[in-house]
């Protein structure tokens, strides 16, 4: 199937697989690379801390360091679902260029995300390494760490929690719309990104392949009236003395 501009295919599957029609979003917004470069921007000033607060005030937390968490696993989803979505039925994914990908801070869950244009790339391993991890999760991961006390291994965990979310989400999706061709290939390919330097230290990927067990912590449980994930390494919050190690 041709990758269509609008990507119609994916909007099915719900709002974090679905990106804004390519072009000019209609007021400015600054592009991720600009966000990972802590780029001073006319309108937030700051996008990341911006984005960051207004997820805080979201969850009723005043800890940066969560709210960070939440939102780099937030467009870890985005950028997750919407590869391996175009992946797995296009056989071709867009290029998400961060240089070309506008972001809106203040946009509602799931992030806001206008690409300039949709330019098709193989949809290999690869190439989905390349545009999710290499080109916007490491970036984002550096510029958060040099901002707030979050471990490698957490914002890693984060990013291999959203790769197992969104194949969940596909894979389901595809059962129950009778395509079990979709279903194995979202499988195999999570599967093979699973095994990735990066992803493969940070949990337990099980059959049927969406199943995840991840071996950190998003620090969701210190939310107000939050606890653990379904993938998290604890299985109940963890005393206030733990705190300090569920990084």
């Amino acid at each position: 199937m041709d990758l269509d501009p609008a990507l119609p295919a994916l909007r099915p599957l719900g709002g974090f697989f679905v990106l804004r029609p390519a072009g000019v979003p209609p007021r400015p917004l600054p592009t991720l690379a600009e966000v990972y470069e802590n780029r001073t921007w006319d309108v937030y000033r700051d996008p990341l801390t911006f984005r960051v607060r207004k997820v805080g005030r979201a969850l009723r937390t005043s800890e940066e360091r969560v709210a960070a968490s939440i939102a780099q696993q937030g467009l870890a989803a985005r950028l997750w679902s919407i590869t391996l979505g175009c992946a797995v039925l296009y056989g071709r994914i867009p290029d998400l260029d961060p240089r070309l990908l506008r972001w809106d801070p203040d946009g509602s869950a799931p992030d806001d995300l206008w690409p300039a244009e949709i330019r098709p790339r193989p949809a290999d391993t690869a190439s989905l390494v390349a545009t999710v991890l290499d080109a916007h999760l490491e970036p984002l991961a550096t510029t958060l760490r040099a901002r707030h006390r979050l471990a490698p291994g957490l914002l890693r965990g984060n990013a291999a929690s959203a790769l197992a979310g969104a194949a969940r989400q596909l894979q389901e999706w595809a059962r129950a719309h009778g395509r079990p061709d979709a279903a194995a290939h979202a499988r195999a390919l999570t599967a093979d990104l699973f095994t990735h330097p990066l992803l493969a230290p940070t949990g337990t990927l099980t059959e049927p392949g969406t199943a995840f067990r991840r071996r950190s912590c998003c620090l969701y449980y210190r939310v107000p009236g939050g606890g653990v994930c379904g993938d998290c390494c604890f299985t109940r919050p963890p005393r206030p003395s733990a705190h300090g190690r569920s990084g």
